[in-house]
């Protein structure tokens, strides 16, 4: 009895140590998700931390920069940022079948950011290629009201109409969609 204690003890100083060596997550998972027309527009994406870097992150010179598909930037951290929809959807004029897709966003212009729905799905965010794709959407660009820490994907939703904002260090960009 004394040897089963001692193991189950065993176990869990490990796991909390095996906790403690690797620390917090730096860019942890998260979701958005809205009903439209009854059915659901979900995002899944891993959050990155501005961590101090404002003002170091976009344009060409900056840290997304820096990455090797720029000025394609997989719009998250980790695996690449998710969409399911369980409905037809129009995002910006851009018809989207229900079903599964990578969202990636063209920085060639950081005044005027374009969303771009790829059909590839389950790859690594850095992987990107142009021929699986959907096709683009234009994204109403502004100045952040404030610092956004954590990139935060937002989905709303009225009725079969709604929107998908992604928001982050001093930037907001947001694009219509609706179900169809």
């Amino acid at each position: 009895m004394k040897r089963i204690f001692a193991c189950i003890s065993l176990f869990f100083v490990a796991a909390a140590l095996l906790t403690a060596q690797h620390g917090p997550v730096l860019s942890p998972p998260a979701s958005a998700s809205a009903t439209l027309a009854g059915k659901v527009v979900r995002i899944d994406y891993s959050s990155p931390r501005v961590k101090g870097r404002a003002g170091k992150l976009f344009g060409k010179d900056g840290r997304i920069g820096q990455d090797p598909q720029y000025p394609i930037w997989r719009a998250g951290a980790n695996s690449a940022t998710a969409l399911h929809t369980e409905t037809d959807l129009d995002i910006g004029g851009l018809t989207v079948p229900k079903g599964d897709y990578t969202l990636f966003v063209d920085l060639s212009d950081p005044a005027h950011w374009v969303l771009v729905v790829s059909k590839q799905t389950g790859e690594w965010g850095l992987s990107f290629d142009k021929t699986q794709e959907l096709g683009r959407a234009k994204m109403a660009t502004s100045a952040a009201p404030a610092l956004v820490e954590d990139l935060t994907y937002t989905l709303t939703s009225n009725g079969s109409k709604g929107a998908i904002t992604l928001a982050w260090e001093n930037v907001s960009a947001t694009v219509a969609i609706a179900a169809k």
